[in-house]
């Protein structure tokens, strides 16, 4: 048993939204849950995995390349979007790999637990795939360099740890919020545009 389910909040057809939480980040943490809300609100579908127990890396691993594949094959025409948090990062290859645009919040770029994450990034540009890169400087698993030479988008938090927040700056905490879900609407512009 995977220990996860896939909870669908149908919108148009076409349009799919998957969001892939991390590790104690649900997809109803703000960062994961305004920009679905955003786009949920322009008429996509969301499908959000759900973990009724915390995984480990393998199983997290399977289990998202799993939700992307299912996802695609049961709409293949579809114009389809990656938010992933964290853990959720696991499933950048396989994204790539599909052909999928994402938002890659806080991903595992420095960890030796996630050697497919960092390789993925450093060619994400090369892919020709609509990607975005979000990660915080206060954050040990961001790679603020190997971000920028992605050649992709990228939004880089001063201050900012991995949950995206800034201590001691609910302001800047705010403001972040309203960066990332910003930046992720364009990104899903692109995405329809392709």
């Amino acid at each position: 048993m995977s220990g996860h389910r896939v909870v669908v909040d149908d919108g148009e057809p076409g349009l799919v939204l998957t969001v892939l939480p991390g590790l104690g980040y649900t997809a109803e943490g703000p960062v994961l849950a305004r920009p679905s809300a955003a786009l949920r609100a322009a008429g996509w579908t969301v499908r959000s995995v759900v973990w009724g127990e915390r995984p480990d890396f393998d199983v997290a691993r399977r289990a998202y390349a799993d939700v992307l594949r299912d996802g695609v094959a049961a709409a293949p025409d579809a114009v389809h979007l990656v938010l992933a948090k964290s853990l959720g990062t696991l499933a950048l290859p396989v994204a790539v790999e599909l052909g999928l645009p994402g938002a890659w919040l806080t991903p595992l770029l420095t960890t030796d637990r996630a050697p497919e994450v960092r390789a993925a990034s450093v060619g994400l540009g090369a892919s020709g795939v609509p990607a975005l890169l979000v990660g915080g400087t206060a954050d040990a698993l961001w790679d603020g360099a190997l971000a920028a030479a992605s050649g992709v988008r990228v939004l880089e938090v001063d201050g900012g740890d991995h949950s995206l927040e800034v201590d001691g700056d609910p302001g800047l905490t705010a403001a972040t919020l309203d960066a990332v879900t910003a930046a992720v609407v364009d990104l899903a512009g692109a995405a329809v545009a392709r």
